[in-house]
This record gives C-alpha cells, sequence and structure tokens, in this order.
C-alpha cells in the first residue's frame, strides 16, 4: 500500500506531479524538474521530506549505544551537533546512511532513509544491548527549506535567533510558531535548514514558509530536483550509489569511518579492507562524447566490462553530462579515462574531481 505523507494534499494542490518513490505518494515536480533546480542553487526551494524515518535512543547509556552501531564519533561530537555516518551490517556494507543527532549522552536522534526506516529500526533494535530505540518516524514531519535565502526564511519566521547555528548543528524552537526541530542540515549542496514538526502542523508550517518567501520566489520543489542537486555534488544514494555490497571505503566515504573509535558493527573488515587496499572506487566521471549517463549503464574498458554507473544526469548548473559510478582502483585517479555504453554504444568518459558542482 502507497502510503502518504501529512503534505499530501498541499502537494496536489499546488499542482505537483506525484509518484511512487519507495512506497510514498511524492511528488517529483510541480513546474518542471530545471526550473526547481535553479531555484535551489540561486534562491529557496522547499522540499517534502516527511517520508524520512527518525529512531530514539534515551536514557542513561543512550551514546555509547547509538555509538556502537554507526561509524562516525558521537562521543567527540557536543550537544546540538549533527553528524553524517553509515549504519553497518558485520560485513561493513551499508545498511544505511543516516545523520544521527546529538542532543545529550542520554538522547540521541538518528534520521534514516524513508525506504529503510523499518529495515534500520529492526537492525537497530536487534544490535543494541541496554538501551533499545524507539521508533519516532510517525512523530514527525520534516521540510527542507534549501538554497542560498534558506537561512533568512527560516530566520524571519523563527522566534530566536539562528546565527549560532552552523552548517551540521541544531536548535529546537518555533518556526511560524510551531515547535520544531531546526537543523541546519540538507543534501543539496546549498545552505538552509531540515525542520522536524508534528505531523499535524506540517501544513501550516509548508503555507506560513511559501507566504513568508514570496518576495524571493520561495517556492516548492520535487524529488526530481532533489535527485540532480545532489548528483551535482555527488553526494551518495542509498539505493544507488551505496549498499550492502559496498563498504564506506570504496564508497569514497572513510572520512565519515573513524577506526579509532573503540568498536562499531563492521570495524574489523573495514580495518582490513584499509590495510589491503579498496579493489574498487565510487568516482565521479563527465563523458567527453554526447550522451546521458544512467544508473546500471555498463562501464567498459577496452571493450570489458569493468563497472556500473550508480547515478547520472545532464547536470543543470553545469550544463556537463556527468555521472557516479564504481570502477577497479587502478581507473579511479583523476583524469583516467573509460567508456560508457549507452544504448550499446561505447562513450568516452574521464574521471574528474569531485564536487561537479562549485559555487562561484
Amino acid at each position: 500500500m502507497t502510503r502518504s505523507t501529512p503534505l499530501n494534499a498541499a502537494h496536489r494542490k499546488l499542482g505537483g506531479r506525484m509518484v511512487d518513490f519507495a512506497g510514498w505518494d511524492m511528488p517529483v515536480q510541480y513546474v518542471g524538474v530545471l526550473q526547481e533546480h535553479e531555484l535551489v542553487r540561486t534562491s529557496v526551494g522547499l522540499f517534502d521530506v516527511s517520508h524520512m524515518g527518525e529512531i530514539e535512543f534515551k536514557g542513561p547509556g543512550a551514546l555509547e549505544e547509538a555509538n556502537r552501531l554507526i561509524t562516525n564519533d558521537l562521543s567527540k561530537a557536543v550537544d546540538g551537533q549533527a553528524l553524517y555516518a553509515g549504519l553497518l551490517n558485520e560485513k561493513g556494507t551499508f545498511v544505511d546512511d543516516v545523520v544521527a543527532y546529538r542532543f545529550s549522552p542520554e538522547h540521541i536522534f538518528i534520521c534514516v532513509n524513508a525506504s529503510n526506516a523499518d529495515k534500520d529500526f529492526a537492525w537497530m533494535h536487534e544490535n543494541a544491548k541496554k538501551v533499545k530505540p524507539v521508533n519516532r518516524s510517525n512523530d514527525y514531519a520534516q521540510i527542507a527549506v534549501q538554497g542560498p535565502r534558506g537561512f533568512a526564511l527560516v530566520q524571519k519566521l523563527c522566534g530566536k535567533s539562528l546565527e549560532g547555528v552552523g552548517t551540521y548543528r541544531f536548535t529546537t524552537g518555533e518556526v511560524a510558531g510551531i515547535p520544531c526541530i531546526i537543523s541546519r542540515t540538507g543534501y543539496t549542496g546549498e545552505d538552509g535548514f531540515e525542520l522536524y514538526c508534528p505531523p499535524d502542523k506540517a501544513e501550516a508550517l509548508w503555507y506560513a514558509l511559501l507566504e513568508a518567501g514570496k518576495d524571493v520566489g520561495a517556492a516548492p520543489a520535487g524529488l526530481g530536483a532533489r535527485d540532480s542537486l545532489r548528483t551535482e555534488m555527488k553526494y551518495a544514494l542509498y539505493g544507488n550509489d551505496i549498499d550492502d555490497a559496498h563498504t564506506p571505503l570504496e564508497a569514497g566515504l572513510g572520512w565519515i569511518v573513524k577506526l579509532d573509535k573503540p568498536d562499531f558493527i563492521g570495524k574489523s573488515v573495514l580495518v582490513a579492507q584499509k590495510a589491503a587496499g579498496v579493489p574498487r572506487k565510487l568516482v565521479g566521471f563527465e563523458l567527453t562524447q554526447p550522451g546521458i549517463p544512467r544508473s546500471h549503464y555498463p562501464i567498459l574498458k577496452d571493450g570489458e566490462k569493468v563497472g556500473e554507473v550508480t547515478s547520472g544526469t545532464m547536470g543543470p548548473s553545469i550544463k556537463k553530462a556527468v555521472g557516479i559510478g564504481y570502477v577497479p582502483t587502478a581507473l579511479s585517479a583523476e583524469g583516467s579515462t573509460f567508456d560508457v555504453e549507452i544504448r550499446g554504444r561505447p562513450v568516452a568518459a574521464r574521471v574528474v574531481k569531485t564536487p561537479f558542482y562549485k559555487k562561484a
């Protein structure tokens, strides 16, 4: 059965083109992917991300329990800080990628991907020893306010100064009179906030943001723009670029893996893999001949398949056809060349430095 977010009626009223996404009825676009992408790069767009899941650890030992389940190190974070992290299995491959919020040593809040919420909760519950997690996914709606004017828009409606809330920091407070977790995070490469609020207040918050942002053209944006924005940044998408067949080291996410932590699930595998050297790497590439790379297209070297495209697009901000994919480590250096097979035809590509999109 397809599920709906608390903003479903608002999407339909505003002309959202709805599609099934991971079992959720979600807007893929409103006026068009290119326009919505450009809006987020230049002003501010609103995304409904209420389908994401939220899992909470509370009580004495919450920090230690949650920290043992993720690759990053919450013990080195401060209260009010969020960390991007991997949730791994014993093979050292991804159960999911998550954002963990440290409210205090006795209160850890973890945001997980929509398609994985039930699986992640079951995994955490099974592997937690002393402090069992609580699935809070039905208690929150989430709106992402993204773009260079996102900060000013949220600040306009917030009853407290947000100047001290830096990137990957968060606070609590009221936005448009609605209690929220106000998190300086997002997955677009732009500044902004992700606002967690009660589901029954989501529609009021959504319309308040649109009204307050009228002067700068604030408008809703759909999943299409969200995907092109994150691809231009080479941000990994679970199910495409990372999954239970790949480790964080192979995915170029070694920076979210703290091997100096006492322990976390999958650590021993990653220690061994780092020592031996990773056999493949996730790289960003651009096509040097006409074409657009898409997920699952074969990557060829001298006519032989050596990898696969995991994400690809014609980047609206960079005006180039770019992609992400796994290749043997020997082919991963910047400047390395290979072909992408597009409808039976080899198209030349080269590895480039990422992110593809860089602010002027």
